[in-house]
Formats: structure tokens, C-alpha cells, sequence
């Protein structure tokens, strides 16, 4: 049994003790104490849910959770990283951070261009985020067109400012800036497409996130802003040894605000960003998971809640893994998030942006390793999308009309792929578009169909698949090309699948052909 109560918690054996609050964790607290009992009636329903069901808050019973096929069908989704960071535009979507960090040139921006933040501080922005042009029912009709199957936009940042309407903050878009319910308008407009809705929390990092504030007169230090700054504790600091821990009162408030997003949206997925793999959220993340799947049973809806590092064991969650891939295949189904854009997930001035053709390879490379494609896109702050990020959905979508079939519903084969390009497996290494030649092949399968996907088209009409050689145990009966009506003739030989291919491409970037077995 455990008693919940605002600011403390009664558990037994749940992980690390959270540190003792100090005078900015109080001063904080003052500042959201207007929200206990809204606070206090969230965790309660955390709790009774929590044990009711099929599953409970330990990490053993945990272990029973099952990935749902429809995720895993579905391969390709959108995230989106839009709020007020998106009006200045400037760094990447940590400018809150980073503006308040002195030497930084987002920090020398700020001076330069709005003046000290003891007069214009990062509040004095959301007035200027009025999302005049969003238009939800349009941004889901470009979602469907890009051929994507799950949305998860962003419900709250690392900022503390939140894209929706909450019961436990006056800092959120339905009563400031836009003042409209964002991911409630994402949400109606994205279930109305046939396209499954996520919804992603990064508010852990927001404990110290500000914290930079506090080291020269800066308004983060003004009690009247507490509630949006946060603790803004100077404490842990992820660019030094990332030391210190929120206290009780803050991890019941995480707690609380990713339990409403859940009782008010009911997302189908929800993505935690990192740090929560901290030893003081752990206990916190068995309640919330317990939480989130009993609640999805009783509604009858499959979830999926994504984990990035070691914030929750193996079989628990799906593994997300951030700008980066794998090199083999995972027997449990995984994620890669990335972003159309090179150096922010938010929408910044003078970005620069990927090629629709690294975009289809790297998802290519990732559906024959058994995962998704989680892709960014990050909208201006009056709620367009910029024209590269459309572009690029666009051109994604026309080549998986022809080729989803190679894609979609389909699982890892024997082996993931041959030829000369590797890919580094981890984190932080997907930014350089990889020179994929005719020669690497990435398969996937479904049923008994086998599908052989080329990351190019070969010049002299020739294309040998070295792993369908006579030898291989596959025995060909027919080989079609995803896009043509042309007859692929074929000779399968000890040195592999010889393929006579057709004249003409049937599109861009890569080429899937369809590899029947022999008696079917």
C-alpha cells in the first residue's frame, strides 16, 4: 500500500530517496501550491490505477507487457518540437536554456537583440506565440500524405511550458500565447485522418533546465516566475557531471502532469525524453507505466511508452534511440527519432535540412532491423510548416505509395541486408547522409513473400542479391519490381539472384522488388 500525498511519498523499496528540498525547490513550491488538490486528485487516480489491472508498479510485472502489432506495422511516424522556442528562432530548441547560459552565443543573442533578462526574459516571449496560422486539420493532411501512421507531437518541453490545456499550470498554451488547446486540436484532427496519436513529455530536465539564470540578475530568479522556471536548481548541470536529484514535490509533479496528459488525451504512445533514467525517477516510472497500460486496458487501446538509455528495463517498454541507428537486427522491436533538420528539432532561422533520399534509406535501413522511424519536423512559431520539412514529408510519402508494400506489416528476414556500406550503430550519428550505392540491398518479409529493397539503381541493368544464391535454401519462382509492369527476368545462380532490370526507374531513391517463392 502507499499513501500519496503532496510533496511526499510513503513507498517501500521503489528505488532512491530524493534529495532534500532547497530554498529554490520552496520557493517553487509556493509558487504551484495553487494546484495541490488538482495535483493531489491526479496522483490518487495514478495510484488506484496503477493496482487495478493487469499490470502493477514493479518492474516484474512490467515485464509482461507485449508490443503491439499495429506499432509494429506501422514503421514510420511524426514527432513534433513546436512551442515557444520557436519565436526567437535561434540555436535550436534549447535557446530556454541556453540564453541564460553566459558565453554562449544564444546568451549574447538574447543581449544583443531584446536586451538584459532582467527586463526581457524568456516569458516575455510567449505573448509573441500566437500560432495565427495553425491550421491542425491541415498538418494532418500532410502527416497522411507523408505516408505515416503515428503522430506524437510535443506536450511539453524541457521549458515547462505546456501545449495544451492543463488543471495544474496558468503556463500553457490554452491560457497563454496561442491560448488555444494545441494537442487537442492535433489530436481530433490526427484521429480523424485513420492515423494513431501520441503525445511526448521532456518535463524532467526542466528541474535544472533554467538554472543558468541564476548565476547573474536574470528574471529566473523573480518569485513571480517560479512557477514557469521552475526549481531552476543549480545542482545537477548535464554539461558537468549530472549530479543532484529533484526532490519529492517535484517527481510528484512530473508525476501528476504526465498522468493528465494520459486521463486527457488518452495517447496511444507516449515518449519520454531522457533523464528519467535517473535512479530518483525509478520508482515513479514503475506507478506511471502501470498507470498508462492498465488505463489503455481498460479502454481497450494497445499502447506503446518508449524508454531512450536504461530509463526502464529490457521488455518493459520499446527502446528508442536518438539520432542514430543499429547495426544488426534487435529481436525487440526499437525506435530511431530523428529530425528533417540538421542542427535543431525546433524550428530555428537558417537551418539546414536533410534530403528526402537519406530519409527513405535510413527508414529502409531501420524496418530491416526490426524498427521504426520516428521523423521530426519542427513548425514557426505562427504555426506553418517550413517548406523543407514539407518537401521532404511530400517526397517520402509519393516513394512509400509505391513501395509500402516492402514496408509496411512486414518483419526482419534471416539476415538485415548486404553490401559495402555500414551503418555505426548508437546514438549521434545519423547526421551525414550515407553513400549508398545498387549494391546494398536491405530485406524485409512478409509471410512468404521476400522483399529485396536496392539503395540505388544499377547502371548497366545488372543486379546480383549475393544472398539468394543457389545455395541459400531460398528457391525463386518469380521476381517482380514494386512500381513496374515490366517482367524481371531472373537466373539464380551460386553467386546470388541475377536480376535483369528494367529499363526505366520506377521512382527515386530505392527499389523494392517482390521475391515470390517457387510452388506459390
Amino acid at each position: 500500500m502507499r499513501v500519496v500525498v503532496w510533496g511526499l511519498v510513503a513507498s517501500c523499496g521503489l528505488g532512491a530517496v530524493a534529495q532534500q528540498p532547497n530554498a529554490d525547490d520552496i520557493v517553487w513550491q509556493k509558487s504551484v501550491a495553487k494546484y495541490d488538490k488538482q495535483r493531489a486528485a491526479v496522483l490518487a487516480t495514478v495510484d488506484k490505477d496503477a493496482h487495478e489491472g493487469p499490470f502493477q508498479p514493479n518492474w516484474g510485472s512490467l515485464k509482461e507487457y507485449k508490443i503491439p502489432d499495429w506499432y509494429q506495422d506501422a514503421k514510420f511516424g511524426i514527432f513534433i518540437h513546436w512551442g515557444v522556442y520557436s519565436v526567437p528562432a535561434f540555436g535550436s530548441e534549447w535557446y530556454p536554456r541556453n540564453s541564460y547560459r553566459q558565453g554562449t552565443p544564444d546568451f549574447k543573442h538574447q543581449v544583443e537583440t531584446y536586451g538584459p533578462q532582467t527586463k526581457f526574459g524568456y516569458k516575455d516571449f510567449i505573448p509573441e506565440f500566437k500560432a495565427q496560422d495553425f491550421d491542425a486539420k491541415a498538418w494532418a493532411a500532410l502527416f497522411k500524405e507523408s505516408g505515416a501512421k503515428y503522430v506524437i507531437p510535443v506536450a511539453e518541453h524541457h521549458d515547462g511550458f505546456q501545449m495544451y490545456s492543463s488543471d495544474l499550470s496558468d503556463w500553457c498554451a490554452a491560457k497563454m500565447g496561442p491560448k488555444r488547446d494545441i494537442i487537442g486540436e492535433l489530436r481530433t484532427a490526427i484521429l480523424a485522418e485513420g492515423i494513431h496519436f501520441g503525445a511526448s513529455s521532456h518535463r524532467a530536465e526542466h528541474y535544472w533546465f533554467m538554472n543558468g539564470g541564476r548565476q547573474f540578475p536574470s528574471d529566473v530568479q523573480d518569485p513571480k516566475y517560479a512557477s514557469l522556471y521552475g526549481p531552476a536548481h543549480v545542482g545537477p548541470d548535464p554539461d558537468k557531471d549530472q549530479t543532484g536529484h529533484p526532490d519529492t514535490a517535484y517527481l510528484n509533479d512530473w508525476l501528476a502532469r504526465s498522468g493528465e496528459i494520459v486521463e486527457r488525451y488518452h495517447p496511444e504512445l507516449m515518449y519520454f525524453d531522457w533523464w528519467v533514467e535517473q535512479d530518483t525517477f525509478q520508482p515513479y516510472l514503475q506507478r506511471f507505466a502501470a498507470f498508462y497500460y492498465n488505463q489503455a486496458a481498460k479502454a481497450g487501446q494497445q499502447v506503446v511508452l518508449f524508454r531512450k538509455n536504461n530509463a526502464f528495463p529490457d521488455g518493459t517498454t520499446v527502446l528508442d534511440i536518438e539520432r542514430g541507428q543499429l547495426d544488426k537486427i534487435r529481436e525487440q522491436h526499437w525506435q530511431t527519432d530523428t529530425s528533417v533538420s540538421q542542427q535543431s528539432w525546433g524550428y530555428i532561422k537558417g537551418d539546414t535540412y536533410k534530403t528526402p533520399e537519406s530519409i527513405v534509406w535510413q527508414l529502409i535501413d531501420i524496418v530491416s532491423k526490426n524498427g521504426n522511424l520516428l521523423l521530426n519536423i519542427g513548425p514557426k512559431s505562427d504555426g506553418t510548416i517550413p517548406d523543407e520539412a514539407q518537401s521532404i514529408l511530400k517526397h517520402t510519402g509519393a516513394w512509400l505509395k509505391v513501395n509500402g508494400e516492402a514496408i509496411y506489416g512486414t518483419r526482419p528476414w534471416t539476415t538485415y541486408g548486404e553490401g559495402p556500406t555500414k551503418v555505426v550503430a548508437g546514438s549521434f550519428n545519423d547526421s551525414e547522409t550515407k553513400p549508398y550505392t545498387a549494391q546494398d540491398i536491405r530485406f524485409t518479409t512478409k509471410g512468404k513473400t521476400l522483399y529485396a529493397i536496392a539503395l540505388g539503381w544499377p547502371s548497366d541493368g545488372k543486379l546480383v542479391i549475393q544472398s539468394l544464391g543457389s545455395g541459400s535454401g531460398v528457391k525463386v519462382g518469380s521476381v517482380a519490381l514494386l512500381g513496374s509492369s515490366e517482367t524481371v527476368h531472373f537466373t539464380q545462380e551460386s553467386d546470388g539472384l541475377h536480376l535483369d532490370v528494367p529499363g526505366q526507374a520506377p521512382g527515386d531513391y530505392a527499389y523494392s522488388f517482390k521475391i515470390s517463392p517457387a510452388g506459390e
